[in-house]
């Protein structure tokens, strides 16, 4: 039987792993092949662990992200639900101007709709019209979501630990209200050097975004973190999500939105 001293020690050990990997630039093995018997649970306080690590170091946190949401993500990497990770302010990159490949691992982007508040939302027990409320404007937005485990060899575990695979995020500069569009219909065209190599809708991202913000408001609630004015939230990729190469441009058009465009350097 473990006991709660050493469920934090593995839980310690796991998370310095991680931010290992990122001082490094190695990446490593899953967590669930080094640490046997790793819950959700053991999961998310790994990645909270991570958290405050970074905002001692001085990061502050902007928001948050939704992954896992559409059945195409879930297929891609093998799991059946919906996570969250941590967005700071060292994430947001500018639309158009040139992203350092050498602060990634193994990046990919996908594109997604994404919430700005405008006041607080605290769960549990937050409702659809509470979340709308909630919500000032949307934005069109490219996440770069980037693992920490090598080759991207993870687990629901896993991913959640390495907080939700984050890794930064663009965002358009068009912000349209929720009364002007429905984001369940929202379809968006999502390309590569102007190839394109996803389409998708609102829809995909549970049914729809505003379903993903209810989802994450209330997790995150009962963690005792309230979705806070101001913050951005990427509730999940309405497409697959695709490999970054050296000067890759990737741009999404969402009808209605607007469109986002994030550049890669070439070196």
């Amino acid at each position: 039987m473990t006991t709660m001293e050493e469920s934090t020690d593995v839980r310690s050990r796991a998370a310095r792993v991680l931010l290992e990997a990122y001082e490094t630039g190695r990446p490593t093995a899953p967590l669930t092949e080094q640490f046997d018997g790793l819950t959700v649970e053991d999961a998310y306080a790994i990645q909270l662990e991570q958290v405050r690590s970074w905002t001692d170091a001085g990061r502050t946190i902007i928001g948050h992200k939704v992954g896992l949401t559409s059945l195409a993500m879930q297929k891609q990497l093998g799991v059946d639900q919906p996570d969250f990770g941590h967005l700071t302010d060292d994430f947001a990159h500018l639309e158009h101007q040139p992203i350092a490949l050498d602060t990634y691992l193994q990046p990919r982007v996908e594109p997604e709709i994404a919430f700005v508040l405008r006041k607080p939302l605290t769960g549990p027990g937050v409702t659809l019209t509470q979340a709308i409320d909630a919500v000032d404007y949307v934005l069109p937005a490219l996440e770069v979501v980037d693992s920490r485990v090598a080759d991207w060899k993870i687990t629901l575990v896993d991913t959640i630990a390495d907080n939700a695979s984050s890794g930064g995020f663009v965002l358009g500069s068009t912000p349209t209200r929720l009364t002007d569009v429905d984001l369940r219909l929202t379809g968006c065209v999502f390309s590569r050097n102007s190839q394109v190599v996803g389409t998708g809708a609102g829809g995909a991202v549970l049914g729809s975004p505003i379903s993903s913000l209810v989802w994450l408001a209330n997790t995150v609630g009962a963690f005792g973190t309230t979705l806070e004015a101001g913050h951005v939230i990427l509730p999940g990729s309405v497409t697959s999500m695709v490999p970054v190469a050296p000067g890759d441009v990737f741009t999404a058009t969402f009808g209605g939105l607007g469109s986002v465009t994030a550049v890669f350097a070439d070196k």
